[in-house]
């Protein structure tokens, strides 16, 4: 099983609580600096699929910004909370035990956090409609150092997302590297775009 944490997505990496693996607060309240500062990329009004959502704090943000969402998650009681409407389409799917739920689905934008199941990596990137956006931030190596994740499965390699969209799409953003000061977790984060 892959470790998820924030948004207060269960697994080893975190809890419903609320809390980092390591200790630190999160909730859904706060989205992704990154994911925040690229959404606008996304083609204005088109659709995002916000996987492994959690809570919903990248599904209200997209929804803020005027984007139909897809939020896709095996626990969707968190999902619940936010305000329905059409623009909202939940989907409770088991990604890691099952088949991709989306088919052959394409999206304006693509949004993961904080979540990494390999095998669906090619899934992820093909999801990016022409002209859209990937925008996928979460744990690499050396967060093992900092607390949870620390399984070396559930953690990026260095370049690892760069590899991911070689080929397919285009590098906007990349990093990996610590964050924090003092630093408390390692991350590699990346917004590519598909060419039209």
């Amino acid at each position: 099983m892959a470790e998820r944490a924030e948004n207060g997505k269960s697994g080893a990496a975190g809890t419903a609580a609320g809390t980092y693996g390591h200790g630190q607060p999160c909730g859904p309240a706060a989205p992704s600096p990154f994911v925040a500062a690229h959404l606008g990329l996304m083609p204005e009004g088109g659709r995002v699929l916000d996987l492994a959502a959690g809570r919903g704090r990248h599904t209200a943000l997209a929804r803020a910004a005027g984007h139909p969402v897809t939020a896709v998650d095996r626990e969707v009681e968190g999902l619940k909370t936010l305000r329905p409407g059409p623009d909202l389409e939940i989907v409770e799917a088991d990604l890691e035990n099952g088949t991709w739920p989306l088919d052959a689905r394409t999206f304006a934008g693509v949004i993961v956090t904080n979540y990494l199941w390999r095998p669906i990596l090619p899934e992820i990137v093909a999801a990016v409609a022409p002209g859209g956006v990937l925008i996928y931030e979460t744990f690499a190596k050396g967060n093992e150092r900092h607390g949870r994740p620390s399984n070396p499965d559930h953690l990026l390699n260095p370049g690892e997302l760069l590899e991911a969209v070689n080929g397919e799409l285009t590098v906007i953003a990349y990093a990996h590297g610590p964050e924090g000061d003092p630093p408390r977790a390692v991350r590699q984060r990346i917004c590519a775009v598909r060419d039209v």
